[in-house]
């Protein structure tokens, strides 16, 4: 299992090739992820994710390819009580 890699930035648009989504960090660095939820397709939307690097080649040749990792939030008793 890889390591798990904290990101937050911006959601960001490229228009190189066929275009893509990818995420500028706060600390410049740019990653590709390979499972952005439709949902987060938006041009400057900020998002705090956890990610683990992906092997392998993209044909962007652009940022570090990562898998986001889902997760769950927490359940609460209000959640149960409805």
């Amino acid at each position: 299992m890889s390591d798990i890699i904290k990101i937050s930035g911006k959601v960001v648009y490229k228009d190189l090739g066929t275009g893509f989504w990818g995420i500028v960090g706060d600390d410049g660095r740019e990653w590709l992820p390979t499972n952005l939820p439709a949902s987060m397709e938006v041009e400057g939307k900020s998002v705090r994710l956890n990610a683990r690097p992906v092997d392998g080649m993209s044909m962007f040749m652009w940022g570090t390819m990562i898998e986001i990792v889902p997760f769950k939030r927490p359940t609460t008793k209000s959640d149960t009580a409805k």
